[in-house]
């Protein structure tokens, strides 16, 4: 595996601003030198939640919880501290650092601040985690109305931090939900706007998330689909009037130049997250497609070019009760460990974790699997079909006494990669869709999985459950988390 980039490339390296940051590998900055560096490192004690109200029929601001992981403490398993933002309705999402490991050879650069998108409101967030990060504070807000008269950006998603100082924030559309006005925000390191990244007509035609690998010059973006559309809920008929995405948008890195789309077709429809393999030497990563419910690799070719394959599928269920006579698993977030020995991914509606070896990228082996929740589980009024006709649901047995709610959404995974986090919660609008009144006026929580990272396996923790359906302020939904030290999702090496 790969470390930092040697102190003669260091000296010069040409940034993505265009300007150079000398003599940067003077002292020890943020992260970690290399991904296997990162899994020596401290274990978690503490996880950063995004909390929402937004969606749901408590007008509070949405907040970040933090949440107590170590488990020789007396609050072990509790939230400890809720940081409220300034307005209600703004539908916090996913959240990522003002500076990762891209920044370890910088000793200016500090993992002081998280920068958290707001995916309805476009408000951006700035929280300062470093003066207290059992209490976080408010730091600047950076308001819609700066964003879109200065971009004409709006519904930002996935915040990366650059080897600049800079933010970049993918945009999902313009300020009427149009898909045709993404593109990507750069803040500067005082968090102000400073324009898009992209050059001029070289905006995607959808926009989600995005991952750069600097080595191989390259960064690609995903597709969800139209803000007018997946705000109001999920739509069947949207996917076929084209409000939804199926492409890959492969951009030169730093140029900003869009130079490849890769159109996924019906097996990538809806690509959501997307990873790199964490070896900066790499050009192999993988995505995710909700709606196909595939994991697509994609890879560089001999001519430079970019190529795609399906290397996993969810078959569909045949199901009775539901809306359709099929169910999906809906891919909605995946990770990798930061050895990339193993892939993890969530069915958020069949309600299944599953980790597999990828030490073959292009074979990947199922090497683990657990039902947390789902639509398909005993108690639910839905059954699937078997091939011979057979009824049956899967078995998800209770946490501390609690029935668990929702699907597996997101997972964060611990820098040595043996203990899995998971929280419930899509997207407010899609979570009332599909899992009604029982997940919104209850509330999400948040499980904890052992794995087993020598033979493969997967077991949920009996004596870890977040409740937060037990708010001050009533029931929340749970979304993206985050490790003060930085993790395998949000950390970049180059």
């Amino acid at each position: 595996m790969a470390g930092a980039v040697d102190v003669a490339q260091c000296k010069n390296k040409n940034l993505s601003n265009g300007t150079e940051r000398k003599a940067c590998c003077a002292g020890k900055g943020p992260g970690y030198a290399s991904p296997l560096k990162a899994m020596s490192g401290t274990r978690e004690t503490l996880l950063y939640v995004t909390c929402i109200y937004h969606g749901t029929e408590i007008e509070k601001p949405d907040y970040l919880a933090t949440v107590d992981v170590d488990p020789s403490s007396p609050t072990y398993s509790k939230v400890i501290h809720r940081l409220p933002v300034t307005h209600v309705g703004d539908e916090l999402h996913h959240f990522g650092w003002n500076a990762c490991s891209s920044c370890h050879t910088d000793p200016s650069a500090v993992r002081r601040f998280l920068v958290l998108p707001s995916l309805v409101s476009s408000r951006i967030y700035v929280v300062d985690t470093a003066t207290n990060p059992r209490a976080p504070s408010l730091h600047k807000v950076v308001e819609p109305t700066d964003i879109e008269e200065k971009t004409g950006l709006a519904y930002p998603h996935t915040s990366h931090c650059l080897a600049s100082g800079e933010i970049m924030l993918s945009c999902l559309g313009d300020k009427d939900g149009n898909a045709e006005g993404s593109g990507f925000l750069l803040l500067d390191s005082d968090f102000n706007v400073k324009g898009r990244w992209e050059k001029p007509g070289h905006s995607p035609q959808f926009g989600y998330d995005f991952w750069y690998q600097p080595r191989h010059e390259t960064m690609i973006s995903t597709s969800w689909g139209a803000p007018a559309a997946f705000t109001k809920g999920f739509n069947l008929e949207d996917v076929k009037d084209g409000l939804y995405g199926r492409h890959l948008f492969v951009y030169s890195w730093p140029g900003g130049e869009l130079k490849q789309t890769l159109d996924l077709g019906s097996t990538g429809l809806l690509p959501l997250e997307i990873r790199f393999l964490h070896d900066p030497t790499k050009d192999i990563g993988y995505v995710g497609c909700a709606l196909s419910s595939n994991m697509v690799r994609f890879f560089k070719t001999a001519d430079g070019t970019w190529n795609h394959e399906v290397v996993i599928s969810v078959p569909p269920l045949k199901v009775k009760n539901w809306i359709l006579p099929e169910m999906p698993g809906l891919i909605t977030d995946f990770l990798i460990s930061l050895d990339d020995r193993f892939l993890y991914f969530v069915n958020w509606l069949h309600g299944d974790v599953r980790q597999y070896n990828i030490e073959d990228p292009a074979k990947p082996v199922l090497s683990g699997q657990v039902w947390v929740g789902g639509l398909l589980q005993k108690g639910s009024d839905v059954v699937y079909v078997t091939e011979d006709g057979k009824e049956l649901q899967f078995d998800v047995p209770p946490i501390k006494g609690n029935r668990l709610r929702g699907g597996p959404q997101m997972i964060q995974l611990s820098l040595d990669g043996k203990r899995l986090y998971v929280t419930n919660s899509l997207f407010s609008a899609w979570d009332r869709q599909f899992y009604g009144l029982d997940l919104v006026k209850k509330g999400s929580h948040m499980l904890q999985i052992d794995v087993d990272t020598a033979r493969g396996g997967l077991t949920v923790n009996p004596n870890f459950f977040v409740d937060f359906g037990a708010e001050p302020d009533g029931p929340s939904l749970a979304h993206e988390m985050r490790y003060p030290g930085g993790d395998c999702t949000s950390d970049i090496w180059i």
